[in-house]
């Protein structure tokens, strides 16, 4: 049994300078000790989901991203929000993440979401959805590990107090014991 928690962090954005790059690279940076959280890039590279390209072996980058979030003991999404819902690219992890239906990489993982957006919404919208569509491809969604931070008035790379509501919501994911039912 391992003393570290291992955690798969999926940014639902691909530009370089992404604000929650960003956040997660914090995350990383300053992760409660037993907590270690790896970054998974290279979603731009997994083809859009299709059944067709599934069948038999997944392509290359899918079953790559399958492979790391089934070794990690929790999963993070770390997202902004693109016309009120989450990003494509994010959507599309989850997808592949999802299948095999009723055995993918997500089946009984934690999943928390969090995020900063600069509307006054804070990413409230895609973070439900996320959470949602996780839950339905079978993670357990940790209910109080949702931070929609708007980032219209503070920066929160820097702000102290949004921080810490980051680095509190990541140990949360982190020690989250599922419930066991009796036999």
């Amino acid at each position: 049994m391992t003393d570290t928690t291992r955690v798969a962090v999926l940014v639902g954005s691909l530009r370089a300078d992404s604000l929650n790059r960003k956040l997660a690279e914090i995350l990383r940076d300053e992760a409660p000790a037993g907590v270690e959280l790896d970054l998974i890039s290279g979603l731009e590279q997994i083809p859009f989901y299709n059944e067709d390209l599934d069948a038999g072996s997944a392509p290359e980058a899918a079953a790559a991203l399958r492979e790391r979030v089934a070794g990690a003991d929790r999963v993070l999404a770390v997202t902004p929000e693109y016309n009120g819902t989450m990003p494509a690219v994010l959507n599309n992890a989850i997808d592949w993440l999802s299948r095999p239906y009723g055995a993918g990489a997500l089946v009984g993982k934690p999943f928390g979401v969090i995020g900063a957006t600069p509307t006054p919404y804070g990413g409230k919208w895609a973070h439900a959805d996320t959470a949602r569509s996780a839950g339905i491809a079978g993670a357990i969604v940790v209910e109080d590990v949702t931070v929609s931070q708007p980032a219209v008035e503070v920066d929160p790379t820097t702000d102290a107090e949004v921080r810490a509501k980051l680095l509190d919501a990541l140990t949360r994911l982190a020690e989250f014991a599922p419930a066991t039912s009796a036999a």
